[in-house]
Formats: structure tokens, sequence, C-alpha cells
């Protein structure tokens, strides 16, 4: 469906929207929206950072995260859209977070001075498939009295393929930017009214999918964007199809295998009830004398 609006999965549009100075007011919407602040205040600045965080030693991965930011306190805030469905993505979020809060002391920082990392994720995948809800938080708590001692690191999850509320359902923001995440390239102006009601921050959201309002520059680099997305979904694809196939065919060799076996053993039994010497039997089916001796 070709609409008027871009689709914000889509790394280009997505970090348009949360990852300039321009629309720092959506992110720091968003952050306010998504995140469970029980024991400080909200969020009303935030200032980006380089998101590419350099290893210390060469050798080792460079990581990149879509928007890193930190807020007035230093709060570090890590946001990713995940579209692929790679393994091992919650690993990813937690070496993201301790990347974010090691990099502290880099800067010169004592160890009393660390700030909480808080790590927010949109997958448009299944992350965790016997959880029933499609946002999950997630801290560190004392496994017998739940306290929640270990205060710097939380992950937030927003699962979008658990997400099946229609425009007319929304009733929270949550809801509206789980809808706005998931439908917002099919959406129309007509369904529009429905679903921002008075939220002009997700109206400013919509604004900036318009595709109308982007360059030809801008969305050029949008559907390179789609077409890399798409090229490496091919190839995932494909080694998911020849892992499959390679899985296959050696689940056959072993059958075939297995058969073989089967009956060297069924005409090793005929030959010993018919008083054959073990010798003979042992090279007519290339069974060994002791094996040969098991079934007597």
């Amino acid at each position: 469906m070709i609409g008027k609006f871009l689709d914000v999965r889509n790394d280009v549009a997505f970090k348009r929207i949360f990852g300039t100075e321009k629309n720092k007011d959506i992110l720091i919407h968003f952050l306010n929206d998504m995140l469970v602040f029980k024991n400080r205040s909200p969020i009303v600045d935030v200032a980006f950072l380089n998101t590419i965080q350099d290893p210390e030693i060469a050798y080792k991965k460079t990581s990149i995260v879509d928007v890193l930011c930190k807020d007035q306190d230093g709060h570090t805030y890590i946001v990713e859209m995940q579209v692929a469905n790679s393994a091992g993505f919650e690993k990813r979020a937690q070496y993201y977070a301790a990347k974010a809060y090691g990099s502290q002391m880099n800067q010169g920082g004592q160890y009393p001075d660390l700030k909480e990392v808080i790590f927010l994720a949109i997958t448009d995948f299944v992350m965790f498939p016997n959880k029933r809800k499609y946002k999950s938080d997630h801290v560190i708590l004392d496994n017998e009295t739940h306290e929640h001692d270990l205060k710097d690191f939380s992950f937030t999850f927003l699962e979008l393929p658990k997400f099946t509320k229609t425009k007319e359902e929304l009733s929270s923001m949550i809801e509206k930017w789980a809808y706005f995440f998931k439908h917002a390239y099919e959406t129309t102006n007509a369904d529009l009214k429905k679903i921002i009601g008075k939220d002009e921050i997700i109206q400013r959201a919509y604004d900036e999918l318009d595709k109308f309002s982007w360059s030809e520059q801008e969305f050029m680099s949008y559907e390179q964007e789609m077409k890399r997305e798409m090229d490496n979904q091919a190839v995932e694809d494909a080694a998911k199809a020849a892992s499959e196939l390679k899985g296959e065919l050696k689940g056959l060799e072993k059958g075939l295998e297995r058969g073989k076996r089967e009956e060297k053993i069924k005409i090793a039994k005929n030959c010993l009830k018919k008083g054959m010497s073990k010798d003979i039997i042992s090279s007519i089916t290339g069974l060994s004398i002791e094996e040969i001796e098991s079934l007597e």
C-alpha cells in the first residue's frame, strides 16, 4: 500500500524523528511516555551523544546504536529500532548498556559518579515468546526479597507483533506509540484524526513521516536503506534456508546409515541361525566379531 506516510521502522526515518536536535522534544516526550520513573523526575532535556561506541582495543567489535543521549541529570538512554530477528539481540542490548556505562569512566568519572543506563528497544519480532504483554520492563532484583538495590541498569522492550489494538481502541500514549511504529506507513489522513486526538507530539511525529515534506536526497537515502534492509533480509533468509537444508540432508544421511546397519544386523542374525562362522559373517556384513557375538 502506497500512502502518505513513510515507514518509521526504516533506520533513516527512525533517526530523523528520534535522533535529531530539531525533533528533540519528540524524543523526550516518547521517553517519558514509555519509561517508568519511580524515584526521580521526568526528562526535561537531552543531549545527543556519538552513536558509535568505539572499543577500547582495536580488534574488539565496534557497536553502533540508533540513538544515544543523556538527560539533564546525566542518565544515559539507548534507543534501538530492531527490524531483523537477529540471534542474541537480548545479549546485544546488555552489551550496549554495559559499554555505555563503562564509557563514563573513560571520561574521568569515579565509581560513585556512575549514572543509570536505560535501554529501550522497539522490535519488529517477538523476543519473549512466553510473555503475553507487548511491553516489558526489566531491572535487577534481589532473588529472594525482590528489592531493587542495583538500580543502574534497566531494559524496556516493545514487541510490535504482540500489539493488536486497532486505532479505535487506543487509550494511552504507549498504545499510540505502539500503533505509530507498527501502522504509520498505512495510516491515512482520516485515520489520523482518530489516532492523534489532542496529542500534538504524535502529530509532529507523523508530520516527520510525511513523504511530501522530504527532499529528493532525503527520500533517496530512505529508499537506499529500504533496499539495504531487504538485501540483508534476503541474505538471512538464504542462510536460514541453507542451514535447514543442511540439517535435512544430515538427518537423511543418518537415516540411511541407520537403515544400512539394521539390514546388516538382520543378515548377521540369519547367518547365525544357519550356523555360519563369525569370521564369515563379519566378512559378509562388515560387522565386528564383538558386534556379532552381542547378537547371539
